[in-house]
């Protein structure tokens, strides 16, 4: 039997930290099925699944910890394996969202809550803050996937988050 594994890791950038969690994987046969790493402030930090056989977990869970003894910290969670649910009768459909505006507290808070109340899920969100080309002022942009439950008032939606991105003062894009 397989079990999935959802590893959160982070540790001080320096080359071979991705090497250094393949190979330990490798090691234990589990199988590096997807992920998103990025370098932040100086951190390298990522998000992956694997997937092994049950009776591997134990020793790789073991190895994966003491790599915090070479500065990667990786924490992860278990599931079993269960077979896939049945597809929705009705699929969710994808959207895209962008924003750009000066940079600001509370702009994710203020979008993240408007997407929950239509029951919008976020599959994947990159933000950033950049200087303005004309001006030294910083921007926040960001980009998100999301997955709008099939029945959403596209419409409405559109409303409610252009009311939202004026009261920022922000350009949002939905597509």
């Amino acid at each position: 039997m397989k079990t999935s594994l959802i590893l959160t890791v982070i540790g001080p950038d320096k080359p071979g930290l991705v090497e250094l969690l393949s190979t330990t994987l490798a090691a234990h046969r589990a199988n590096w099925q997807q992920s998103s790493m990025s370098r932040l402030a100086g951190q390298f930090a990522g998000i992956l699944i694997a997937s092994a056989d049950s009776a591997r977990v134990a020793s790789l869970l073991k190895a994966l910890d003491e790599l915090s003894d070479k500065g990667l910290s990786v924490s992860v969670v278990t599931e079993v394996d269960t077979p896939p649910e049945a597809a929705p009768q009705h699929p969710d459909q994808a959207l895209t969202l962008e924003l750009i505006g000066h940079d600001k507290p509370g702009i994710i808070r203020d979008i993240s809550r408007a997407l929950a109340g239509y029951s919008i899920s976020v599959d994947e969100l990159t933000t950033e803050v950049v200087s303005g080309s004309m001006s030294a002022e910083q921007l926040f942009k960001a980009q998100a996937s999301l997955r709008v439950p099939d029945g959403t008032d596209l419409d409405d939606l559109q409303e409610s988050l252009e009311a939202i991105a004026s009261d920022l003062m922000v350009d949002l894009t939905l597509n």
